[in-house]
């Protein structure tokens, strides 16, 4: 099956503070394992071996006036290697104008997006932005807006909670392809839980401009878990359809728990049942997920 990994991360231990400073609680748990260098060479032996042929590096958090050094460095990773194929990096968008900044990303060909992480959560452990509201700050709007004058995509990471601003962050910026991450990061899966994140996740399908990316299901599981995998797809997939769809795999958080092979051949499986509920058949809704969608998206 043609596949593209939409979401993976690869990186040097020294350009990564809470890689190379002292442990740090991560919303992810216990992470000595990844405590290293992850070379480009580590990566594609393993995409390539589950017969994955392109893959999407989204920005890894390197420190923030670091932003196109991040970028500049994946891009002679490319050079060398010929992955990744396209590159979502970091600009910080609650800045009065983030188009100097856009403008420095611009003269990287594989940029294809921008990703600045807006989730917040009363648990501080799962909490990254200050504001849990950044997505109706007028500037963070206009900013976003922006992007379309490049052709770019927004990486869009929220909690259920944070929703209807996001919403309303995709009315804004109609022109902007949004890409949900990790599917709205379920974060609590008591049955409020998932009532709260599927109510939440509805109302944003309503938006035609965001896509939902079905990664880093493990995150707050710590484990490679297909029962809870299958669930999260199922309910993604009715809300956006596979046309809005596309995987990552989000390593390499998840082998942390896990090895690329059965992580991807559990979202594959996930896939084929719910696909013989599709009227598009299991053929169609699989290769969308797998491949067409993040090709149209990430223009790959």
């Amino acid at each position: 099956m043609r596949t593209i990994d939409a979401h993976f991360h690869v990186w040097r231990q020294a350009d990564l503070a809470w890689l190379v400073g002292p442990m740090q609680p991560r919303i992810f748990g216990p992470y000595e394992a990844i405590r290293r260098d992850y070379p480009m060479s580590e990566y594609k032996a393993e995409a390539s071996a589950a017969g994955v042929e392109k893959a999407v590096y989204v920005q890894a958090n390197w420190p923030v006036d670091r932003a196109e050094a991040e970028v500049a460095w994946v891009e002679t990773v490319a050079l060398e290697t010929g992955w990744p194929h396209a590159i979502v990096a970091y600009a910080d968008m609650t800045v009065a104008d983030v188009r100097p900044a856009l403008d420095r990303l611009a003269r990287y060909p594989r940029v294809r997006g921008v990703r600045q992480q807006f989730h917040w959560h009363e648990n501080a452990l799962y909490r990254f932005a200050a504001d849990p509201d950044l997505c109706r700050r007028r500037a963070v709007q206009a900013n976003v807006a922006r992007l379309a004058d490049y052709g770019w995509s927004f990486d869009l990471q929220v909690f259920a909670d944070q929703m209807p601003g996001a919403a309303e962050l995709a009315r804004a910026c109609q022109h902007v392809p949004f890409i949900l991450q990790h599917a709205g990061m379920l974060e609590d899966t008591s049955p409020t839980g998932w009532t709260r994140w599927r109510d939440s996740m509805a109302l944003l399908s309503k938006e035609p401009n965001v896509y939902a990316k079905l990664s880093g299901l493990g995150t707050f599981m710590h484990r490679n878990d297909e029962d809870h995998i299958a669930r999260v797809i199922q309910e993604t997939v009715a809300a956006f359809g596979p046309q809005r769809c596309l995987w990552g795999s989000n390593f390499p958080i998840e082998k942390l728990w896990t090895d690329y092979a059965a992580l991807l051949g559990a979202h594959r499986r996930a896939v084929s049942q719910l696909a013989t509920k599709l009227s598009a058949g299991a053929a169609a809704a699989a290769l969308a997920v797998f491949h067409g969608t993040a090709s149209r998206v990430y223009r790959l």
